[in-house]
């Protein structure tokens, strides 16, 4: 088997291929452990930590809690980033992979034939080859941009200095979450979006987002659109047909991230790809039957998660010969700003889109759970959509550390779960994750209560 890239999907599948006894060629060409543990999930969390200790301690007063003055040593915060990083990177280290039998070459790949793939170094001829070559952050077409300094989060994490007014592009989760940490760590930021915040969520989620960017200082800039950058550097900006400009001290480019599929020479091996990615089947198998893809490279979303899914169903499907599906994984998202955004599944108005009138939405807020009450956090909600039959089409929660309440709506969804199940289940008092049982019961409390339920209690009252 051979594999190309050795971040989270790469790796999975070729510590799984390796101790299963195959043998496994795995090329990198940068570093190991790929975006994610260099210049993604590890280091954005690193820094987000790092930033809401310093916000807690701002926000202390509260709960009667006084501090002194807070100060931002920026060269220690980085350091303490670099050491998340430092800390994981023996889990993919190259070292460690060849342990395991892999072996790794630090070189780029290529196809030379449709089973052939070639570097510097290295020719191989495989039965199986997989592209896990993840994705990199998108450069959109703006004049001017090419001409400027710029920060993608690529970049970001080699800063040496807080910078001192930051321009995010972008107001998906990379933009959003970098955007409120560097706030809170002292910088000036304004995000610029072109459509609205968190476009992809559910908006009264996103809008909870936005009024705590907002209370934070952060200037936020919906629905306008960058048309220009000069240096400065200085943004210009359309908006509701007026055109104003943003100067700042960084450009930080948000905007999305392409799969990073260029010098593969994938044609040669008549594999098919769109602008998502490569083309996959449900068993992630290309248009070329000894290549399957994987995580960002598969085009099916850019989690670190769904990554480590794929990698799981490929290692089943290619080496067991196992049926898979990819189409049927239920992926969490989760956008780890302040607070939380995280979801699964159906947001309602796609429900809505699709299901019509069978449908049904159970609607909780945090302002109502003890817990929320206790640490004087009621910020957001959780919201459950399903059919009217009781099918569980989606989840969003909104609120602190939401995203460590979505799992329990992870595994509903993916076992097929009931409603009723969830209902039966003892949650523990007083804690946030009683939300996801509140929400299940709500959907029962119509019917619950109703007045066929009170007649049917008059009846049986006498027999009890």
């Amino acid at each position: 088997m051979v594999v190309i890239g050795a971040g989270a999907g790469g790796l999975s599948v070729a510590a799984g291929a390796a101790q299963l006894g195959l043998k496994v060629v795995l090329f990198e060409k940068g570093e190991m452990g790929g975006d994610c543990l260099n210049y993604g999930c590890v280091p954005s969390k690193a820094l987000i930590a790092a930033a809401e200790a310093a916000h807690q301690a701002h926000a202390a007063s509260a709960l009667g809690v006084r501090v002194g003055e807070v100060s931002i040593d920026f060269s220690k915060v980085m350091a303490h980033v670099h050491a998340a990083i430092a800390a994981i990177a023996p889990n993919d280290s190259q070292a460690r992979f060849e342990g395991l039998g892999v072996h790794v070459v630090r070189e780029a790949a290529r196809f030379i034939s449709d089973r052939i793939v070639a570097s510097d170094s290295l020719r191989v001829r495989a039965r199986k080859i997989i592209v896990a070559t993840g994705s990199h952050a998108a450069v959109p077409p703006i004049p001017g941009l090419d001409t400027v300094p710029y920060l993608t989060n690529e970049t970001l994490f080699g800063l040496t200095t807080l910078p001192e007014r930051l321009i995010v592009l972008g107001g998906g989760p990379i933009g959003v979450e970098l955007g409120q940490a560097f706030r809170r760590l002292g910088s000036e930021v304004v995000i610029i979006e072109a459509n609205a915040l968190l476009g992809r969520e559910d908006p009264a989620a996103a809008a909870v987002v936005l009024a705590q960017l907002r209370a934070d200082g952060i200037e936020v800039m919906t629905g306008s659109k960058a048309t220009r950058i000069t240096s400065g550097p200085v943004v210009e900006v359309e908006a509701d047909g007026q055109t104003r400009t943003v100067t700042g001290s960084h450009l930080l480019v948000a905007v999305g991230r392409s799969p990073a599929l260029s010098g593969l020479d994938l044609d040669k091996a008549g594999v098919e790809t769109d602008r998502n990615g490569i083309i996959t089947d449900k068993s992630l198998r290309s248009s070329n039957r000894r290549v399957y893809a994987v995580g960002d490279a598969a085009g099916r979303g850019q989690f670190t998660h769904l990554a480590g899914a794929h990698a799981s169903l490929v290692v089943r499907r290619t080496i067991f010969a196992l049926p898979v599906n990819a189409d049927a994984l239920q992926t969490p998202r989760i956008t780890y700003c302040d607070p939380q955004l995280a979801s699964i599944g159906l947001g309602e108005s796609e429900a809505r889109a699709i299901h019509g009138d069978d449908l049904r939405v159970e609607h909780f807020d945090f302002a109502e759970n003890d817990r929320a009450i206790a640490e004087g956090d009621t910020r957001g909600f959780g919201k459950l959509v399903t059919t009217k039959k009781g099918k569980i089409l989606g989840v969003t929660l909104v609120g602190r550390q939401a995203g460590d309440h979505i799992h329990l709506w992870s595994l509903v969804m993916s076992a097929g779960l009931k409603l009723s199940q969830i209902t039966s289940m003892i949650a523990p008092y007083p804690t946030r994750g009683e939300i996801g049982k509140r929400l299940a019961g709500q959907w029962y409390t119509p019917a619950l209560f109703s007045d066929r339920t009170r007649r049917l209690v008059a009846i049986l009252k006498h027999f009890a």
